[in-house]
């Protein structure tokens, strides 16, 4: 009789539903709505939540609604990465660290939890009154930067930098900041920078000022002293909505950086970049190229 109960629970045992008997797909299902975090800490799990991490169908409600657009723009810069032919969790990986396109001179990437998408425009893609002449404008390397150079002031009366963003972005709120330093960025053999803030002048006097304006009329002004000596900071110039009925559709942001008053010479600023990402992210916890 022992013998017999012995064989019924090994019986029984041998019916029960394991991990492994759970289809993939039903496990790529429930995976896909969970953080990417989520989903690689649940593929150590068994073979079957290994294969369902790797999935396709785990990784495209991950990614940002323009992903091909995103790659189009990139594999301009980079030729030789074929990225359509890449799973979706690959794909990803690569979005979530910078991608430069334009030439070097913008960068875009997305959020690894969110998937929200980053942009950053280098100050080499802006237009900056004097920066031609060396006597105002020089543009010098630096550590502290996604980009090889910055843009350091000299010495002007006029301060005037702008720029535009034509890009697909999914329908978000968006903020934009410019990243500024004053003093002059200097550049490390061992990375790192010292700043040398001995040639700084007229910043304390009047605050400059910092505007956007998009495709469809959206405006925003704001304006703010300049006065974080030796240190990078991102100046927030405001808030624009996309809400794009057109997947398709290109959004187009102007921006500026003004310091006009003539009643006194201005020194020591460093422009690195323009950044735009979703509203609530930190800037400051962008990776860099």
């Amino acid at each position: 009789m022992g013998a017999a109960s012995s064989s019924s629970l090994c019986d029984h045992r041998s019916t029960e539903t394991q991990f492994n008997d759970l289809p993939e797909s039903c496990v790529a299902m429930v995976l896909s709505h969970l953080s990417p975090m989520e989903i690689a800490a649940l593929a150590r799990v068994n073979s079957v939540f290994y294969s369902a991490s790797t999935a396709d169908f785990t990784w495209v409600p991950k990614l940002p609604s323009n992903f091909m657009y995103i790659i189009d723009k990139i594999q301009i810069q980079n030729q030789e990465d074929d990225l359509n032919n890449k799973h979706k969790m690959n794909i990803y990986a690569t979005l979530c660290r910078p991608c430069p396109f334009d030439g070097g001179t913008k960068a875009v990437w997305i959020d690894k939890e969110t998937g929200g998408v980053f942009l950053a425009i280098s100050s080499k893609a802006m237009t900056i009154t004097g920066i031609d002449d060396r006597r105002y404008w020089n543009r010098i390397p630096a550590n502290d930067t996604r980009f090889e150079t910055v843009a350091y002031l000299k010495q002007i009366w006029w301060v005037e930098v702008s720029g535009t963003l034509e890009f697909q972005l999914p329908p978000e709120t968006y903020s934009l900041y410019f990243r500024l330093q004053l003093g002059r960025a200097c550049k490390r053999r061992h990375g790192g920078s010292n700043t040398d803030s001995d040639d700084i002048h007229g910043w304390d006097v009047k605050p400059a000022k910092f505007q956007l304006k998009t495709h469809d009329g959206q405006t925003k002004i704001t304006h703010s002293k300049i006065n974080n000596v030796g240190k990078w900071s991102y100046y927030h110039v405001g808030d624009f909505v996309v809400n794009n009925r057109d997947s398709d559709s290109v959004t187009r942001v102007d921006f500026s950086l003004a310091q006009i008053d003539c009643t006194h010479i201005k020194k020591g600023l460093c422009v690195d970049c323009v950044l735009v990402c979703p509203r609530g992210l930190r800037p400051e916890e962008t990776p860099s190229l």
